[in-house]
């Protein structure tokens, strides 16, 4: 390299911070590091988390710490789900459905970014990624109506179904604001 042939490194640099391993007792908590689990147990505790998750917002209690474990699997696999179902369209038509997925993947990921800042800047004391998981976790409701909206559908489409459905949409829309 020859434009660091004139930089000259001073000896009477001293060296700071401890580099060397401390010796002493410690839990094996400290020593476990999830690079070095096999794939099949991270996707399991993955998904036990969201499992909890869903539970806790079909029957809401209080609990800060699955407040603290925050994760954004739930809410992606909620809002694509969503998404799908509502892309409708029929094999024989000729509107294939595709600007409503982006439409909704949008709308609720801007919405949650949205309100996210919002509290932010309001100062809030919750963290970002926390927010965003909380907020995609309530589209729980909106999830469960829209599928049960297409089960019924599927039975046939009239008075009955639109009366059902409206019933659903409604349950829903109760439980979610409880």
């Amino acid at each position: 390299f020859p434009g660091l042939a004139d930089v000259s490194i001073s000896q009477d640099i001293p060296v700071e911070g401890e580099i060397t391993v401390p010796v002493g007792s410690h839990s094996p908590d400290e020593d476990y590091s999830t690079l070095d689990e096999p794939v099949k147990d991270t996707i399991m505790r993955d998904l036990k988390a969201v499992g909890k998750k869903f539970v806790h917002v079909m029957y809401p209690r209080k609990s800060s710490a699955l407040l603290r474990d925050w994760d954004l699997w739930g809410p992606l696999v909620l809002c694509v789900s969503l998404a799908l179902m509502l892309q409708g369209g029929s094999a024989d038509s000729k509107d294939d459905g595709g600007p409503q997925f982006a439409e909704v993947f949008v709308i609720i990921w801007f919405g949650a970014v949205v309100i996210t800042l919002n509290s932010k800047l309001l100062g809030g004391t919750i963290s970002f990624f926390q927010s965003l998981c909380v907020l995609g976790y309530c589209v729980l409701p909106l999830t469960v109506a829209m599928l049960v909206c297409r089960l019924v559908l599927l039975a046939g489409a009239g008075t009955i179904s639109f009366i059902i459905r409206l019933i659903v949409v409604g349950a829903m829309f109760a439980w979610s604001t409880l």
